[in-house]
């Protein structure tokens, strides 16, 4: 069976949760995802079951004899869906993202030190 890779596009608010859990669990059983959809989101099991189907045909995950794994990782939805963030909201500028993110908070130290690191791999 040929694997469909994922589309561009943004996933809904209820499929990234679903996809939360399946990143925690996999592999799953459908079965059991359904009732841990029912426990944690308040889904019932067609509610599972379709978003279930929806992100096996944009290529999120597979459900093959019941058990479910996903196809992409959850760091390059994060990365993607951030971007997108950025470009709509910040014309695609890091600095003012950042500027926007920060103008009403402050950052211990520690994160400081963080974002310095990460600034400077980014760099080099």
């Amino acid at each position: 069976m040929e694997e469909k890779k994922p589309e561009e596009r943004k996933l809904f608010e209820g499929e990234y949760r679903l996809m939360d859990l399946i990143w925690e669990q996999e592999p799953v059983r459908s079965m059991e995802l359904a009732r841990m959809c029912f426990h944690v989101l308040g889904w019932k099991k067609s509610t599972c079951f379709t978003i279930l189907k929806k992100l096996s045909e944009h290529g999120y995950i597979r459900n093959e004899n019941a058990v479910v794994t996903a196809l992409i990782k959850r760091d390059e939805i994060q990365k993607r869906e951030s971007k997108a963030v950025v470009d709509k909201s910040f014309g695609g500028s890091l600095p003012a993202f950042v500027t926007a993110f920060l103008s009403d908070r402050r950052l211990t130290k520690e994160e400081a030190r963080e974002l310095r690191e990460m600034i400077e791999k980014a760099v080099e």
